[in-house]
């Protein structure tokens, strides 16, 4: 082995930290860990293609569209990119839902404050499961806002 690929032995990275890594814009990685995804992209090129088209999904979701039409066109565009990919399977979940996933990248409203509380409810209320009725569950929550 010659010294420029002994100084760019890495350890196993777990899979958690690959992903963070496939998923973090080139610009914002360290240099080490750029050399690591080069490598990576040599050894294993459909797992470098689908970090790359996860990132373009990450930042077709950041733009947050105007106009339906156009966030509709940009999602089969996309979809139409990681067709055959290691995403291929997301893809066929999203084509199940097109309309809602292109009113979500083409509308600003989210339904992610809704969500949470509904989120905060149900741990409220599996923390006193089985042992209380509606009224100790009412009382819980309206103390807990």
């Amino acid at each position: 082995m010659d010294a420029e690929r002994q100084a760019a032995v890495w350890p196993v990275p777990s899979s958690r930290l690959c992903a963070r890594l496939l998923g973090t814009p080139p610009d914002q990685l360290e240099a080490q860990e750029r050399t690591f995804l080069g490598h990576l992209a040599e050894v294993a090129p459909a797992v470098a293609r689908a970090g790359e088209l996860a990132n373009a999904f990450a930042a077709l979701l950041r733009e947050r569209r105007r106009d339906l039409a156009e966030a509709a066109a940009a999602l089969k565009a996309w979809m139409s990119l990681a067709r055959g990919s290691l995403l291929d399977s997301f893809v066929h979940g999203l084509e199940r839902d097109t309309d809602a996933v292109a009113a979500a990248i083409g509308t600003p409203w989210s339904s992610g404050p809704v969500e949470g509380q509904v989120n905060r409810l149900k741990a409220i209320k599996r923390s006193a499961y089985g042992r209380a009725g509606f009224p100790l569950l009412r009382q819980r929550v309206l103390m807990a806002a």
